[in-house]
Formats: C-alpha cells, sequence, structure tokens
C-alpha cells in the first residue's frame, strides 16, 4: 500500500482492522481537529505498528493516523495476524518482541514528559536524525507538549 503525503490509514471514529509495518516514509498519529491537532507520536520506516486501543477491544479510535511525507506500508488483517499467532511458535515470538520495543518506548516518552523540561524533552528529540528530517516544526512542538513559539525560543537558546 502506498500513502501520498497528507493521506490517512485510520481516522478518529474508524475501527482498526489492520497490523502495518512502514517499508520507506513516516506517519504520525494524532487527535484533534484542523485548529488544534495534538501529535501522539510518529513512526518511521522499518516500524512495525498498529493502532491497538482501537483494534484489540474493536473499538472507535481517538487517533487519526497521517501520512507526513510518502509512505509505503505493508499490511495484514487482524484476522491473518492472529492465525499466524496461533500456527507459527516463531510469530508468536517476533509478536512478543514487537510489542515490548513498543511498550518500552511509550514507557520512555511517559518519563520523558513527566520529569525532563521542554528543552530537555527536545534535546532528546533531536538525537533521531530521522525524525528530525521528517517531521515539520508545528508538528514536533506538538509532540514534545509545547507551542511552535516555545519550540522556536528553545531552539534559538541552543544555538
Amino acid at each position: 500500500m502506498i500513502l501520498e503525503k497528507g493521506q490517512f490509514i485510520l481516522k478518529t471514529g474508524q475501527i482498526a482492522n489492520h497490523y502495518y509495518f512502514i517499508k520507506s516514509g513516516a506517519l504520525r498519529f494524532y487527535y484533534g481537529d484542523y485548529e488544534e491537532q495534538l501529535t501522539a507520536w510518529v513512526i518511521v520506516k522499518n516500524e512495525f505498528f498498529t493502532e491497538i486501543s482501537s483494534l484489540n477491544p474493536q473499538l472507535p479510535t481517538r487517533f487519526n493516523i497521517e501520512a507526513i511525507e510518502k509512505t509505503e506500508l505493508f499490511c495484514i488483517n487482524k484476522d491473518a495476524m492472529e492465525m499466524l499467532y496461533k500456527q507459527i511458535p516463531a510469530w508468536q515470538e517476533f509478536g512478543r518482541i514487537t510489542w515490548e520495543n513498543m511498550s518500552i518506548r511509550m514507557i520512555n516518552q511517559i518519563i520523558s514528559f513527566q520529569t525532563l523540561s521542554a528543552q530537555d524533552r527536545y534535546l532528546e528529540f533531536i538525537q533521531d536524525k530521522e525524525l528530525m528530517k521528517r517531521v515539520p516544526v508545528k508538528q514536533i512542538a506538538s509532540y514534545l507538549g509545547i507551542t511552535p513559539n516555545a519550540l522556536s525560543r528553545i531552539r534559538k537558546n541552543i544555538k
């Protein structure tokens, strides 16, 4: 599946039914409307993901998942993935490791928000050169939980 920049794989209120792997490109998870979009997650090539809070309980998602650049994805539906988990022990191990890594990333992000200043969160964020090249400044600010003006001041202070 190929998405052009600005295309969605899931919109608020829809129910997730697929798992994805990003071959190339980048996506963001955000919530809110056009005026105030809050970026919760950014994922880039070689990442496996789904909207787990919608997929497993089969509840409407709170997120929009949008391509922030041209993105090529592989996808597999929920039923096919469940079949692979049941029939192939190595696939279960793959799933376990994938979700453990995702959990670690989420825990680190939560701790970062609870313990680091906005400037320190930005300094941590810029260590990931892939994200810096791909994510627009407004979305970086949202991801860090600050306004674009605050991000501008932080960037000016560290130069």
